[in-house]
């Protein structure tokens, strides 16, 4: 590592500050997290186990839900350990490549969940507007390609991103990442070059995945919805609807925290800058947390075969 003119030239360790104003009770915040971990742990993988035991439930709405559970409890896993590190254990160093490798896998995970409830909607639209051919468009070579889609997808993306910042950005003002994990902006803001391509790319991938998995669902949703509204008896139309709500929820829960950290940190220019980590924290938190818990109440072949789990068990 060398300093020249008040700066360090490709820093080989950066220091996360874990909340910037909340320093003295970090300790304390880090009591809640790990608990909304472990439960989002809990029931992810319970949710996991039951969609893989029960051949009921090997459809193609319940394979997107087992992979949006297991990019559930790998977002959470990429940001607590280190956070908890940082607000118990006073270990705020990471290295440099570390820290890239995180904000890659990071916002990968992100990429990736919010192509999954693409798909989701996308299932639940051909469902519902065409049954018939269901089965036959949704095979299970289809929901593979799907999957392996969105991660070469997020993978390919985000990859510039580390690339531009690896690449391009030699000298730093300060190794201080005023955050509690390597986001993309908290660390690009660190460099004392020109870093408006890199700024320019970061919001580039946020605008084609969200912007255009959000028209897509939108879009999807809009044709559900005139269709469920012109079935002619209203318990089908109920029923319709009732197949839909736990997607909705997910939906609204997903892009509605991720449009509150996105705004926040691009225009809250007079909120305080704990507000923001705290946004994006709970971002990539509260979602794992309520996924399971809202699909376990929704659908009933889920929540029967979690009970039949736990019967058997206390039965044993």
């Amino acid at each position: 590592m060398f300093q020249r003119n008040d700066t360090v030239f490709m820093p080989s360790v950066l220091r996360l500050t874990g909340i910037p104003g909340l320093e003295p009770v970090q300790a304390w915040i880090g009591i809640p997290f790990c608990a909304m971990y472990v439960l989002a742990l809990f029931g992810n993988s319970l949710l996991l186990v039951a969609i893989k035991s029960e051949r009921s439930l090997h459809e193609p709405m319940c394979l997107f839900l087992a992979m949006l559970g297991a990019t559930d409890v790998m977002l959470s896993t990429c940001i607590l350990p280190k956070m908890l590190g940082i607000f118990w254990f006073h270990s705020p160093e990471i290295d440099f490549d570390a820290c890239l490798f995180q904000m890659w896998l990071i916002h990968s995970f992100q990429c990736i969940e919010s192509g999954v409830l693409l798909a989701m909607a996308l299932d639940r639209y051909v469902a519902i507007c065409d049954p018939l051919r269901h089965a036959a468009i949704f095979t299970p070579q289809l929901v593979t390609r799907i999957g392996v889609a969105v991660t070469l997808r997020a993978a390919l993306l985000v990859a510039p991103c580390l690339i531009l910042i690896k690449c391009r950005l030699k000298h730093y003002r300060t190794t201080v990442v005023s955050h509690s994990y390597c986001e993309h902006m908290a660390v690009v803001k660190l460099a004392a070059e020109d870093v408006r391509i890199n700024k320019i790319y970061g919001l580039f991938v946020a605008f084609i995945v969200l912007g255009f998995d959000i028209i897509f669902i939108t879009l999807s949703y809009i044709r559900i919805f005139v269709t469920v509204f012109s079935l002619p008896q209203r318990e089908a139309r109920l029923k319709a609807f009732n197949t839909c709500v736990a997607h909705i929820c997910v939906f609204l829960e997903f892009y509605l925290l991720a449009f509150f950290s996105f705004f926040t940190h691009r225009f809250g220019f007079h909120i305080p800058p704990y507000v923001h980590i705290l946004l994006s924290n709970l971002y990539l938190l509260v979602p794992p947390l309520l996924n399971p818990v809202v699909y376990g109440v929704k659908t009933k072949q889920i929540r029967d075969r979690v009970s039949r789990m736990f019967h058997s068990v206390g039965a044993s």
